[in-house]
């Protein structure tokens, strides 16, 4: 196990990596459908998602938690 303090770092690399996976492999599939190089042109496009994916949950995750923590109770 990783230590608490590890913690919001660990939720920006699973959540940019499932992300990027989940909506790489729709998008792929829509533009280009599914034939023999799939698997190529996806995991190109995912070489360039997931760290944008990474750098931009960086960068949103903490506005986002701090505009939920203004409109909850």
């Amino acid at each position: 196990m990783f230590p608490k303090k590890y913690s919001k770092i660990i939720f920006i690399f699973f959540m940019g990596l499932g992300m990027s996976l989940i909506m790489t492999l729709i998008i792929t599939y829509i533009n280009t459908g599914y034939d023999e190089l799939y698997y190529k042109r996806f995991f190109k496009a995912w070489s360039v998602s997931l760290p944008v994916a990474l750098v931009a949950t960086t960068i949103v995750a903490p506005i986002v938690e701090k505009f939920v923590d203004k409109i909850t109770k």
